[in-house]
This record gives C-alpha cells, structure tokens and sequence, in this order.
C-alpha cells in the first residue's frame, strides 16, 4: 500500500523557519518524482516546489531563494525547508508523488481543489500557520 505520511507543520512568526518532511512507503524515490502543494485559506491550490526523479527542481516564483526543497532516498523522505515565512504562506500543505512503476494506478484522489497533475498519490496535509 502506498503512503505519504506529512510532518513538521506548526505555527511560527513571520521570518521564522520550518520544516515539512513526507516520508513514502509502498514505493521508492529512485524513480519517483515528488511535489509540495499547499491550500490556502481560499482553498486555491498551487504547486510550490518539485524534485524529479532526475534531480531536477521546480519553485513557484513567490517562494524561490526561501524553500529548498530535497530528499534522503535511504529514508525515502522529500523534505520542503521554509525560511524567512510570510503570513501568506499559510496553508494546508500537501505532499505528491508520481511513481513511475505505478504510473498506471489511479492512486489516490487529489485534494478538493488542486489541479490534475502527474501526481497520482497525495498525503493528508500538514498545516502551516505564520502569523504574528
């Protein structure tokens, strides 16, 4: 069975700092890529950062030189580090995973709200709140 366990949300103040881990199991990372969503309190939906099978990374424009996004394929953990938080970086935030071996599954349904993607399975959200 494949899961995507999310941690490491919390409340923290403006500027402060935060890290999300998802950790997989039911497949491995080696050929799987993996993404960070997040919801907001306006339940719009976006992509926040990739990290390809072939190392290769994506970020949203509105979170590029602050989130870093990376994994530790022995524990087959994506980790999304958040620095120098925003109010508006509040939200429910998701972790994806596109495994190519079970590309063909339907997996699980995306979040309410999210867009139709690569990603065929999703975590259950962790939430993240920078408020003052």
């Amino acid at each position: 069975e494949v899961q995507l366990v999310e941690s490491g949300g919390g409340s923290v103040q403006p500027g402060g700092s935060l890290r999300l881990s998802c950790t997989a199991s039911g497949f491995t990372f080696n050929d799987s890529d993996m993404g960070w969503y997040r919801q907001g309190p306006g339940n719009e939906c976006e992509l926040v950062s990739m990290l390809d099978s072939d190392s290769t990374t994506y970020y949203t424009d509105s979170v590029k030189d602050r989130f870093t996004i990376s994994q530790d394929k022995a524990k087959n953990t994506v980790y999304l580090e958040m620095s120098s938080l925003k109010p508006e970086d509040t939200a429910v935030y998701y972790c994806a995973a596109a495994p190519a071996a079970l590309a063909w599954l339907p997996g699980v349904p995306r979040p309410p709200g999210c867009p139709r993607s690569k990603y065929n399975y999703w975590g259950q959200g962790t939430q993240v709140t920078v408020s003052s």
